[in-house]
């Protein structure tokens, strides 16, 4: 039997502070170019009961996931831009959970895979244009009290988007 933490973090938690390479990033580039088409033929033939399925006791549901991950991935594309654009930027963060428990996250898939796919099409070629330097480049997240590079971003939504397809597949009883 897992227990709550195997559950939480089926590929273990995300660890912050490493350094990346660009073969290390190109791979985490390939991962968020992949995300979209197998979260679609995961989800594709759900009914709502599975989609109302939580991946685990107290967790979210396979659609409150899926919703998350759009949202997410949204906000983390939009501080790589401030990022790019702006000299270690302050962004905002949000709670998470207070989002997953708003009206639209009981709205078919559909749309958030729909937001998904274009916004992993754009950061993917946006991402491959980067040059080392660019990829220095930092935002300051005030919830963390701490900067963070856009190589390491990129890691950590990698990391983001396995770590929730796990829980999909663990939901749907597949892992």
């Amino acid at each position: 039997m897992l227990t709550l933490e195997q559950l939480k973090y089926p590929i273990g938690d995300f660890v912050y502070g490493r350094e990346y390479t660009l073969t290390d990033t190109d791979g985490h580039i390939k991962v968020m170019e992949e995300l979209p088409a197998l979260l679609k033929a995961l989800t594709a033939n759900l009914n709502d009961e599975e989609l109302d399925t939580p991946y685990r006791q107290g967790g979210w549901t396979v659609r409150q996931v899926v919703h998350h991950m759009a949202e997410s991935h949204i906000q983390m594309f939009t501080r790589i831009r401030f990022a790019l654009t702006e000299q270690n930027p302050a962004i905002k963060g949000y709670d998470e959970g207070a989002w997953a428990q708003l009206p639209d996250h009981s709205l078919p898939i559909k749309p958030s895979l729909q937001i998904l796919d274009g916004v992993h099409q754009r950061m993917v070629y946006l991402f491959r244009s980067l040059d080392e330097a660019s990829l220095k480049k930092t935002y300051y997240h005030g919830g963390y009290q701490k900067s963070f590079e856009i190589q390491e971003v990129i890691a950590l939504y990698a990391w983001h988007s396995e770590h929730h397809y796990q829980h999909i597949l663990q939901a749907l009883g597949r892992r």
